[in-house]
């Protein structure tokens, strides 16, 4: 078999010689060794910034249009044992660490059409108890969203509670309400500087984040879920939290990550699914414990990428594996527990779905190479990602196919280090 046979062919019905060799002949290909190709139009890309301590994506739709989807800040480098390596260096905080990564790709330089938070935890928006300092006027702290408005600006952004943050319940003050005071204050900033914000639409047929400069054929954004609800192909919501918010006895509080905002994005014959850290195990009205990820399939539908909830935290329960069926998985990663066993176990569950698929944490240290080899599913993980990567898929017009490239982490010099290409399975 041929190199270019076989990526065109995808990872499907590979043995493991063949599937071992395919992610050497990566490191072939014509792209590597040099800096990463800019945007093209016409092409949908998705960024998966690595920077050691927080989750952020960045987007570029086919017309050019951009959303930025989180950056966090908070101090995983204490995390001792536990904590992976923090890129480029601790030098500069990741708001700015984002936000020059974004400058060295975006069509647009520093102007940004959108942000979109997928939830209040400080990994993912930034906080207030680890920051670069205070802004000029003490009235914020420069951490992950925080900071990276000191690099970039934005048109718009989409909170999933926004303006009154109380969607389903208040935010606790003992738990996520110091993030959240904080980010009142830079969005507060923002809004001074122009940027407009709105609430996030769970609705069939949202054209929220649709794109903006141009139409592009086949390309589509679907919203499914949102601060504890799922929007079902049909157009229905189904509310996981109101037998219990209905109850006499009213929760004051529930998990966070479980409010999580989710996306499927459509590019002819491809689709990305992303839903921040949605996790979460609740009572159903009947009193019987239930994995929310399990629920969450039946809204997102089968995808082609996937970006893996919760980090990879014990996360990804098998209805959800199931329905997505995706040829790969990846994860935004601050910790030696992301990507756990138990999590790789059920996204390499050939009993879930049969076809091959790549599971592709964005580090597997030499620390969990130690402690889980031998593990079947280690096979499905490429020697790329041994050392730190940022991870960058690029679908050209139509979806047919779609590449990822593997860009070296340890510096700005955005050198691709191996490319994967991949037919579109439908």
């Amino acid at each position: 078999m041929q190199r270019r046979e076989f990526l065109k062919g995808g990872l499907a019905a590979l043995g493991l010689a063949e599937f071992a060799a395919a992610f050497a002949a990566g490191t072939a290909d014509a792209a590597v060794g040099r800096a990463l190709a800019q945007w093209q139009p016409g092409h949908f890309q998705i960024h998966c910034i690595y920077t050691g301590v927080c989750e952020s994506l960045f987007l570029i739709y086919p017309d050019g249009t951009t959303l930025l989807i989180d950056v966090g800040d908070h101090p995983a480098h204490k995390r001792g044992k536990l904590a992976i390596p923090i890129l480029p260096n601790l030098d500069r905080h990741a708001g700015e660490w984002v936000g020059r990564y974004v400058l060295r790709v975006n069509p647009h330089g520093p102007k940004v059409d959108r942000f979109l938070l997928s939830h209040y935890h400080s990994d993912h928006g930034g906080g207030k108890s680890y920051s670069a300092g205070p802004s000029a006027d003490g009235s914020y702290e420069r951490s992950g969203l925080g900071q990276a408005i000191d690099f970039l600006t934005f048109a718009r952004v989409v909170d999933r509670a926004w303006p009154t943050f109380d969607d389903p319940l208040p935010k606790d003050p003992k738990e996520d309400g110091a993030m959240v005071e904080n980010l009142r204050a830079v969005y507060a900033e923002m809004q001074r500087r122009g940027t407009k914000l709105e609430k996030f639409r769970l609705e069939k047929g949202s054209d929220q984040l649709d794109p903006l400069h141009g139409k592009v054929g086949g390309f589509a954004v679907r919203p499914i879920c949102a601060n504890g609800r799922l929007l079902l192909p049909d157009g229905t919501v189904k509310d996981l939290y109101k037998h219990l918010l209905d109850a006499p006895k009213k929760p004051t509080r529930f998990n966070e990550n479980g409010m999580s905002l989710g996306l499927v994005f459509t590019y002819g014959k491809f689709r990305f699914f992303t839903a921040g850290d949605l996790s979460d195990t609740i009572a159903d009205p009947r009193g019987n414990r239930i994995h929310t990820e399990n629920l969450l399939g039946a809204a997102s539908g089968a995808v082609n990428v996937a970006k893996v909830n919760h980090h990879g935290h014990h996360a990804m329960f098998p209805d959800l594996v199931k329905a997505l069926k995706a040829q790969v998985y990846f994860a935004c990663m601050w910790d030696q527990l992301h990507m756990t066993a138990d999590t790789m176990d059920r996204l390499a569950d050939r009993t879930l779905y049969p076809d091959e698929r790549l599971l592709c944490p964005a580090v597997f240290t030499p620390e969990r190479r130690a402690e889980d080899a031998g593990k079947a599913w280690t096979k499905d993980v490429p020697a790329a990602v041994y050392e730190p990567k940022h991870l960058v898929f690029d679908v050209p017009p139509g979806g047919e196919t779609f590449d990822l490239s593997f860009v070296r982490a340890a510096d700005e010099s955005m050198t691709v280090e191996s490319v994967l290409h991949f037919k579109t399975r439908t």
